[in-house]
């Protein structure tokens, strides 16, 4: 979800940890470093929900410091071990001044221990005073309202009902569920958070949608040879300011913001914020499985699941990726390849009908999704859109 000020948010949630000797710590922390990586170059926020976490499922001291040797500058070290001394009550691991520190604006820690607090006053005066300011304690999880958007946020039950029980021992009962008043229409020019067939609808039987459209066709023209194109962040406001033109059916020229990555940033939110995934969830399993199809025979997989596709749907995925395809093709220039591309595309395409994708399906979604981009004319050679 958002916090307030429009920064992507990060949850970390004890209870969810599993025993120490169950957990494969290797591909957690591959997990924790391709979540942060996602996230670093621009202004973001962290909620640690610190309530589940037991002596059985604290990571060891040696796992500890193996993260932090992993961690380099970019991934905000100091905010890991911060974390890392959370769980283990354990300074052994220095603060660092790492590079990117700035981009993180809030730490939330939720349901903190007197334990926790007494280490933070003893160890305050070790950490940067900017730094200290960016840290809040919130003893129950509506005070996370004043904050950010509670409902965007996936809260384990586990943390649900532990605050519930804190609030029944301070007022003596529980508290009364909070009505939430039922969600707006969306405007007939709506682009964001709507469904392919209503953008269609709304736009005089339009298959590709308005913002794509513009938003690929502005790239092609200015961006194809731009380094890190689609890697790097653009202002926050200026981003939802161009979302609010566009759901109020106003025209947006990308030459007035004088910044290429605008629009890259817009296509990106766009497929984000889609009800569905371009890919259908009805995919999602039958991509996991990619791996384990042997590779002279992936391209073949590929185009079978892509003809499974409903045909509003592969119209506008052929569309992307064949815009994908030309921009993999100036990686010379840009710095991005099929691989680099899918990376950051991969979970804007395809995500599971509940939850996140697991650590262990990110290999698949974004090898799925390299292969649409590097093998593009061969996938998508056999069916014909209409007009085409």
């Amino acid at each position: 979800g958002d916090d307030n000020s429009g920064r992507k948010v990060i949850t970390f949630s004890c209870c969810r940890m599993p025993p120490s000797h169950q957990l494969n710590h290797t591909r957690l922390l591959e997990y924790l470093k391709y979540t942060l990586d996602q996230y670093v170059e621009n202004d973001y926020t962290v909620v640690y929900f610190h309530y589940g976490l037991k002596s059985l499922n604290k990571p060891s001291l040696k796992w500890l410091q193996t993260a932090y040797k992993e961690f380099d500058r970019k991934y905000v070290s100091k905010i890991f071990v911060l974390l890392s001394m959370i769980f283990n009550s354990l300074l052994t691991i220095s603060f660092s001044f790492p590079r990117y520190k700035k981009n993180l604006k809030a730490l939330y820690v939720v349901h903190p221990t007197n334990f926790i607090k007494i280490l933070w006053n003893i160890f305050k005066p070790l950490i940067s005073h900017k730094f200290g300011k960016k840290i809040t304690y919130l003893n129950y999880l509506s005070d996370l309202r004043e904050h950010l958007k509670y409902d965007q946020l996936n809260i384990p039950q586990e943390v649900i009902r532990h605050d519930e029980n804190l609030r029944g021992k301070q007022k003596g009962k529980l508290p009364s569920v909070v009505k939430v008043p039922p969600p707006r229409p969306p405007l007939p020019t709506q682009q964001f958070g709507v469904s392919l067939q209503y953008i269609k609808d709304k736009n005089k039987g339009e298959l590709i949608p308005p913002v794509m459209k513009e938003t690929v066709s502005y790239l092609k023209r200015k961006g194809l040879q731009v380094e890190g194109l689609f890697r790097r962040s653009a202002s926050i406001q200026t981003i939802k300011d161009v979302q609010k033109l566009y759901n109020q059916g106003k025209s947006v020229n990308f030459d007035d913001y004088h910044d290429i990555h605008i629009p890259a940033v817009i296509l990106k939110t766009f497929l984000r914020e889609l009800p569905q995934p371009l890919l259908t969830f009805e995919c999602y399993d039958h991509i996991l499985g990619i791996t384990s199809v042997e590779s002279s025979l992936r391209v073949t997989r590929c185009k079978q699941i892509i003809q499974g596709l409903p045909e509003h749907n592969y119209i506008v995925l052929k569309y992307l990726i064949c815009f994908l395809h030309m921009v993999s093709q100036e990686s010379i220039y840009n710095r991005m390849t099929a691989s680099s591309l899918a990376c950051v595309f991969g979970l804007n395409l395809i995500w599971p009908l509940k939850g996140t994708a697991s650590l262990s399906a990110l290999v698949p979604l974004n090898l799925f999704t390299e292969l649409l981009i590097d093998f593009y004319t061969n996938i998508f050679n056999s069916r014909t859109a209409p007009g085409e």
